[in-house]
């Protein structure tokens, strides 16, 4: 062991050092969200599709290829003009802004219910990431 390693072992400075690390590194991921519990976030969905499908058009646009799109963009769908115009790329960040309250975000869209609760949305967006990538979007973004 080299002197200054056990000059700072010593003097309490070793542990004091790797806990402030250890909180610097720990600190940050577990100020992160906790990842979304798909399986309610599907429950969730389940609310949804009133107006929403994963590969088809209704009311609402469909949500395959969902994540990176930008609002107002599938086509054949008709938008509202306020979505056409809100200049929103969908990521779980910009989707959790809007589910919370989609008038206030786009005012003038034609999307009226929110999604108040916060772990609600979190659960919904993880459904909505995973079932993007689900064998169903694959073949209706193939197709």
């Amino acid at each position: 062991m080299t002197n200054w390693l056990k000059s700072w072992r010593r003097r309490g400075w070793l542990a004091a050092g790797a806990m402030a690390l250890g909180v610097t590194v720990f600190g940050t991921c577990a100020a992160a969200a906790p990842p979304g519990d798909t399986r309610h976030g599907e429950e969730v969905y389940s609310l949804c599709l009133a107006c929403h499908a994963l590969a088809e058009n209704r009311t609402g646009p469909r949500h395959c290829g969902l994540f990176g799109r930008r609002a107002g963009s599938v086509p054949g769908f008709a938008y509202s003009e306020a979505m056409k115009r809100s200049g929103i790329v969908w990521s779980a960040a910009t989707l959790d802004g809007f589910l919370a309250a989609p008038s206030q975000v786009v005012p003038g869209t034609a999307m009226y219910v929110d999604v108040r609760d916060a772990k609600e949305r979190a659960d919904l967006i993880a459904y909505l990431e995973q079932a993007g990538r689900s064998e169903i979007c694959k073949a209706a973004q193939s197709g």
